[in-house]
């Protein structure tokens, strides 16, 4: 899945905010007991692993001038609630960006 949210930071802000405020994201994860586990290969490149309620999710995250890109690999058993995770995604990105 893929989910493009758009910005007018540039770059270098966007990367700023997004180091600054990575360890809030298991908090936007319903239930309360989810761990996410940042990496950053690249100063534009940010690997996440998400693992909540006995499942682990993988994300990448690409800053680009005008938008951030995440790249989710949903597992086939929670392919059901794609929708969902694409609508929290959206709005989170949001939310982390300002």
């Amino acid at each position: 899945m893929r989910v493009a949210i758009p910005h007018g930071l540039g770059r270098e802000e966007v990367r700023r905010r997004m180091q600054s405020r990575v360890g809030e994201l298991a908090g936007f994860i319903p239930g309360g007991m989810a761990q996410v586990e940042p990496s950053w290969p690249s100063e534009d490149h940010m690997d996440l692993v998400i693992t909540a309620m006995g499942q682990q999710v993988g994300a990448k995250i690409d800053i680009e001038e005008a938008q951030v890109v995440c790249t989710i690999d949903l597992p086939p058993a929670l392919s059901f609630i794609e929708p969902l995770v694409q609508g929290a995604v959206e709005k989170t990105g949001r939310k982390l960006l300002t």
